[in-house]
């Protein structure tokens, strides 16, 4: 053997040996790192209160009015930033999380249990945001009982962000931020940016893959058909159409099948597809018929939004939505309707079977399902209450009486084979 041949391998038994040294130190860090109980805990719940903050950021403002370089100040309601962090935690990384707002900082705290270990572990992962100019830099953070030096508590947050798959947002993100200010006082955190369109295409493609959009597509092609056999304005009852349209051959994965909810729900709402998706002005455009569920329009609407946000977004966002929908209508339209949410929760249940390709549904699609299969009987419960009215009977929805009605909901889904 050659001296220089040597040399080489005597290099990389070295280079093996520190990567294996260093491997071995990084998990020895991590193990010490661990705790037995996670500094996060709390459910995945929404609050309706941050999707009527979410709508009302988004109004003022809409992305589709902005120029690339212009420069705005946006106020962020705290609890919509915790209940943002936490959802994103809880169905990307399968942990919980929290923002927690101080005077002149903020702090994202990660709880994630470790698989494999016997016993409960949990990795605790803190960093701390100041008020800054530029884009926001990590001043302090912590993994466990741990000080982590601020580059790797940086490149752990990177890690995080983009295993749960927003990388690319959030570099962006980072580089149109102009600055952070921490209002404790008013729950705020005013965020100033410039204004990049690739911020929106990002998202856009985030939300809708090239799969999603060949599966959205053929969904909009074999409901375009299947409604063309009615007449114009016809009342035709949604199991009809749901049935088949989930069905349809070929087109079995859960991915197929919450497009078709996705269809459904743009359809229902009054909406054109082409405000969500502009490729889709080429695709047919569906008949107008009055779909229908246990002889009522309205459920139906509320059945197949709520399944097309539970399928997308996530049960907990699709409840949040649904109560919210009904907190509005008190003030401002039909009422606060029970029978609305029965039809709600009915979707969000319907909704998480399809995301989760759950046997029930295959078993339910052999043959036509029926309005009773996808919603309970809606009899006796309460509507077209004003929002008087329903804070005289029902106080909130922490009152007894509240959940109590819930609670019948939740009983008459129970007693539906689909939903046990």
């Amino acid at each position: 053997m050659r001296d220089s041949d040597a040399s080489v391998i005597r290099f990389l038994v070295r280079l093996a040996a520190f990567l294996l040294l260093l491997l071995f130190g990084m998990a020895m860090l991590l193990l010490a790192a661990l705790e037995p109980t996670p500094r996060v805990s709390r459910g995945e719940t929404i609050s309706p209160s941050s999707i009527a903050q979410a709508r009302r950021l988004l109004a003022s403002n809409d992305p589709r009015r902005l120029q690339r370089g212009d420069e705005r100040t946006a106020d962020l309601p705290a609890a919509l930033i915790d209940d943002g962090i936490n959802h994103l935690a809880s169905r990307r990384l399968h942990g919980r999380g929290a923002f927690v707002l101080a005077e002149e900082s903020a702090e994202i705290r990660l709880s994630l249990r470790v698989p494999g270990i016997p016993g409960p572990h949990y990795l605790n992962l803190s960093a701390v945001f100041r008020e800054s100019s530029g884009e926001p830099r990590v001043a302090s953070a912590s993994l466990g009982s741990l000080p982590v030096p601020v580059a790797l508590a940086e490149l752990l947050m990177a890690s995080a962000v983009s295993l749960a798959g927003f990388g690319q947002e959030w570099e962006l993100a980072r580089q149109s931020i102009r600055g952070l200010v921490f209002d404790a006082a008013r729950g705020m955190v005013g965020v100033s940016y410039v204004w990049a369109p690739e911020i929106l295409d990002r998202a856009r493609s985030l939300a809708f893959t090239a799969d999603d959009l060949s599966h959205v597509e053929a969904a909009q092609r074999a409901f375009a058909g299947l409604v063309d056999h009615y007449a114009p304005r016809a009342r035709v009852p949604l199991p009809e159409i749901l049935g088949p349209l989930l069905a349809r051959s070929g087109e079995t994965s859960p991915q197929a099948r919450r497009s078709a909810l996705l269809v459904l729900a743009i359809y229902l709402s009054g909406q054109d597809l082409a405000t969500v998706l502009p490729e889709s002005r080429q695709w047919p455009r569906p008949r107008s018929v009055k779909l229908m569920l246990s002889g009522r329009g309205d459920s139906a609407q509320h059945f197949a939004i709520s399944a097309a946000l539970a399928a997308w977004a996530g049960e907990p966002a699709a409840n949040a939505i649904g109560v919210y929908k009904e907190i509005e209508d008190s003030r401002h339209g039909s009422g606060f309707s029970f029978a609305d949410l029965a039809a709600d929760r009915a979707g969000t249940r319907f909704g998480k079977l399809v995301a989760d390709g759950s046997p029930r549904l295959e078993d339910l699609l052999r043959r036509t399902p029926t309005d009773a299969d996808l919603v309970p009987p809606l009899g006796g419960l309460p509507e077209y209450l004003s929002q008087a009215e329903f804070t005289r009977r029902y106080g909130g929805r922490g009152n007894p009486a509240y959940r109590q009605l819930m609670a019948d909901i939740e009983s008459r889904l129970a007693a539906l084979p689909l939903y046990r």
